[in-house]
């Protein structure tokens, strides 16, 4: 569920171009877009194979009792969404399919998706049951509502205790600070082989990364309000400094980019990485998988009592929709299975599965017990003990997002980690990056 690629800038410019007539259903050309299935049989699109199995089994409950066939296919995150722009186009959708809050308002704005409003209103679907953050990324702003929560996530620390007994290290625990942490990395990768290194920290990954740095230690990305950043305050810049020392014991960030922090731990070369939830199979199906095991994220003593308070301990959460194509063959049909597969039922079922936690608080205590033999248990504790905070972003975050990790924003601090000003004065040019992406919005 984590977004690994920002939103292709050929969809932004269909959009401007030729899509505005996209409301009334039709194309420049007058002619409107193939219908989407054949209204007798439905097709989901996903972009993980980790979840096929259970998702397919949960929409074979739902046919059984429908008399509707789903089939769940799976399209790789680059290719997922070049096919919807396609789609978008003129092309065909799948019926029904995941949204991501990096896409939900422009395809919302463009009525390339269902509107499920109606269908939620008439079947007396409860939407305060459901995570509100999650609700209010799929729902435009007259009110309207084009998908809803299939999930929620959260962020842990995975580590290797192998790696940690060769460096004479203790092992992480709920009660480590990020000083901690960063004490244990600098140790491992002083005490280990030359290739082997305490902490990989993959500076592309923001939700399950350097966000979290920046929310403990007091700072913001983008508000609640989506109109500012504290990115640059001092308690941001204090995040983001322990962003930077974290960096100077971890592996080098061209090692990073040329392997990635998941591999590289599966290969025994990282000792500890903070993942999402969503990537626990891959770790849980790994060959060493004995060796690994999960913390809740440090959390930050600002205030130095030497225990963790609720705001200092903070995990980025984000949420899927189920949407469905505005020309679906058969949108009763559609909107009915998306209905189903968000019930509570078949949310708990999918935290059963180890699909994933569901898009409903309270019911998602049986996803911890789904690999046995490996405790997942910090991704709940997370949520009941710290503070989740919704993935920052505005109306068109992509305008502020990837420049935010070039040149012009936190490059130069990735590249030299070693320099505190540098990685200041970083914070300072992404502050004005944001500022005026949100002035034009």
């Amino acid at each position: 569920m984590k977004m690994r690629k920002l939103m292709a800038a050929g969809l932004c410019v269909m959009m401007a171009a030729g899509l505005t007539a996209c409301g009334g259903g039709s194309s420049d050309s007058g002619s409107a877009p193939a219908a989407s299935g054949d209204g007798k049989s439905l097709t989901i699109n996903i972009w993980d194979a980790n979840q096929q199995k259970g998702i397919q089994e949960i929409c074979d409950d739902w046919s059984a009792e429908s008399g509707i066939p789903v089939k769940v296919e799976v399209i790789d995150w680059d290719n997922y969404w070049t096919l919807l722009e396609s789609a978008a186009s003129g092309g065909t959708l799948a019926d029904v399919f995941w949204m991501h809050s990096d896409y939900s308002q422009i395809y919302m704005e463009n009525d390339i998706l269902l509107d499920l409003t109606d269908y939620i209103k008439n079947d007396g679907v409860d939407m305060s049951q459901y995570y509100q953050d999650i609700v209010n990324i799929y729902t435009r702003e007259d009110g309207k509502i084009f998908g809803i929560p299939k999930d929620h996530d959260t962020i842990a620390l995975l580590y290797n205790k192998a790696i940690f007994d060769e460096a004479g290290v203790d092992y992480p625990t709920n009660e480590w600070t990020y000083e901690d942490m960063y004490e244990a990395a600098k140790a491992i990768t002083e005490n280990t082989a030359d290739d082997t290194y305490g902490v990989g920290f993959n500076t592309s990954n923001d939700q399950d990364g350097w966000y979290n740095y920046v929310y403990s230690y007091g700072g913001t990305i983008v508000d609640a309000d989506k109109k500012d950043t504290h990115i640059d305050s001092a308690e941001g810049k204090a995040g983001m400094e322990m962003v930077r020392k974290m960096l100077t014991v971890g592996t080098p960030q061209q090692v990073v980019s040329e392997s990635g922090t998941d591999s590289l731990f599966i290969s025994g070369k990282i000792a500890m990485i903070t993942q999402g939830s969503w990537m626990i199979n891959t770790f849980y199906t790994a060959e060493n998988a004995a060796d690994y095991a999960w913390a809740m994220l440090p959390y930050a003593d600002v205030n130095g009592d030497g225990k963790c308070q609720p705001e200092e301990r903070q995990s980025c959460y984000n949420g899927l929709g189920w949407s469905a194509a505005a020309n679906t063959a058969n949108p009763d049909a559609a909107a009915a299975l998306i209905e189903y597969l968000c019930s509570e039922p078949a949310q708990i079922k999918q935290a059963e599965l180890g699909v994933t936690m569901a898009g409903i608080p309270g019911i998602s205590e049986a996803f911890a017990n789904a690999f046995e033999g490996m405790d997942v248990s910090a991704f709940d504790q997370i949520e009941a003990e710290g503070t989740l905070y919704a993935r920052p972003g505005t109306r068109n975050s992509g305008v502020w997002k990837n420049p935010m990790e070039q040149a012009e924003g936190f490059l130069p601090a990735w590249q030299n980690p070693e320099d505190p000003q540098v990685m200041a004065d970083a914070c300072d040019n992404v502050a004005k990056l944001i500022r005026d992406a949100i002035a034009n919005e």
